[in-house]
């Protein structure tokens, strides 16, 4: 694949790569790990960011399984904590309501469904071992024009290379240069994420509570400790966020039914809008899409990063000997079902509980229903909840 740059460059200042990723997040970095350790010389553009705001990932057994051929699982591990149990209380107060259902690991034969690690900490992890991988380079500044084979650099350098992987969020400028089309929604919600202490032991569980403005999730940490993703309406999540740390950890308790006892703050929280972006493709015009670049939905059943991780495992075996547009279709056959089927399930049950709309509510309120009493459904669901 010929580089065929759109705009005057500086011949001296050229260098040529076999790959140029656009991003440097967890996704970027994990997958020019694991192109630099195939042969690949790599170029990964993108600063480091060191923005903490109290969020954390659910990394699944999946997940872990690509960062083990990464030589990165047992270093992620030791800063994480195992989710062994995973529960689902319907807190919706409405006419129907589900039993509480939990789902535990050893069902489906596992010690444990995945860790949970602090979304800053698992990126710089990943960064030194990419500071540390031999063909592997570092731009830390921003791309300022991408074009098929071509990348410019802030300061002007000029890359050249035979693929381009845009990890670079949900405002993609290789998306956009390749010329994929998106479709995009907003959901009346943010997400409001922090880090509590608390009184009593998680016990290794994390806690889903479905309630009418959206889910309120506890997720473990070491020690006791719990991460929390509360989905609610823009109007309270201002008010929340305007609370000292005092009275909005108060709030949290209440929220959480107190079930792990009293909560303190412990760290910065953050709140981001809800919506969501869906693309047409993954690949084209010698450019392909990996993590938000690719797909944006709300953080609902630990589906976010680790697609994007499986958008990692499918782009090595789709690129790291072929970058032609027969590598391409590859690449766009493994993917686009995959995020279609996850971005279309989060939306439905995120809409399901926004609704207020008895049918709806019968329908979710059944369907947990029968996880909670039907085996085979039970661990069907784990399994493909976790990416099988």
């Amino acid at each position: 694949m010929d580089a065929v740059p759109a705009w005057p460059y500086n011949a001296a200042m050229a260098k040529h790569h076999d790959i140029i990723i656009v991003g440097a997040g967890a996704v970027g970095l994990a997958a020019a790990i694991g192109f630099a350790q195939a042969g690949c010389n790599v170029a990964v553009i993108g600063a480091d960011s060191v923005r903490r705001d109290g969020r954390t990932v659910a990394l699944m057994e999946s997940s872990l399984k690509v960062l083990d051929q990464l030589g990165l699982r047992q270093i992620v591990e030791n800063h994480g904590t195992a989710l062994v149990n995973l529960s689902i209380i319907d807190d919706t107060r409405r006419l129907f309501r589900a039993p509480p259902v939990t789902f535990h690991a050893h069902e489906i034969g596992l010690d444990a469904f995945g860790t949970n690690i602090e979304a800053t900490p698992l990126v710089e992890l990943i960064a030194k071992s990419a500071d540390d991988t031999p063909r592997l380079t570092r731009y830390r500044q921003a791309a300022q024009s991408v074009s098929r084979g071509a990348v410019i650099l802030e300061d002007g350098q000029s890359l050249f290379c035979d693929l381009i992987i845009g990890a670079d969020g949900r405002h993609s400028i290789v998306r956009k240069a390749a010329g994929i089309s998106t479709r995009e929604w907003t959901y009346n919600q943010t997400a409001i994420t922090a880090i509590f202490s608390h009184d009593k032991p998680h016990r290794d569980t994390s806690t889903e509570f479905h309630t009418a403005e959206g889910p309120f999730t506890l997720v473990p940490m070491q020690g006791k400790r719990s991460s929390l993703v509360w989905l609610c309406k823009p109007e309270r999540a201002t008010q929340l966020m305007a609370l000292d740390d005092v009275a909005f950890a108060h709030a949290v308790e209440q929220q959480a039914q107190s079930m792990l006892g009293a909560m303190r703050l412990d760290g910065p929280r953050g709140a981001v809008p809800m919506g969501g972006v869906s693309v047409q493709d993954v690949a084209h015009n010698g450019m392909a899409l990996a993590g938000e670049a690719a797909h944006v939905f709300p953080p609902i059943g630990a589906q976010g990063l680790n697609l994007g991780l499986r958008d990692v495992a499918d782009l090595l075996n789709a690129f790291t000997h072929d970058r032609s547009d027969v590598a391409a279709a590859r690449y766009r056959k493994g993917r686009l079902s995959d995020i279609a089927f996850r971005t279309n399930a989060v939306d439905a049950l995120n809409r399901s509980l926004l609704a207020g709309f008895l049918p709806v509510d019968a329908a979710r309120v059944l369907g947990l229903t029968m996880l909670g009493s039907f085996g085979p459904l039970r661990r069907f669901v784990m399994r493909q909840g976790m990416g099988g």
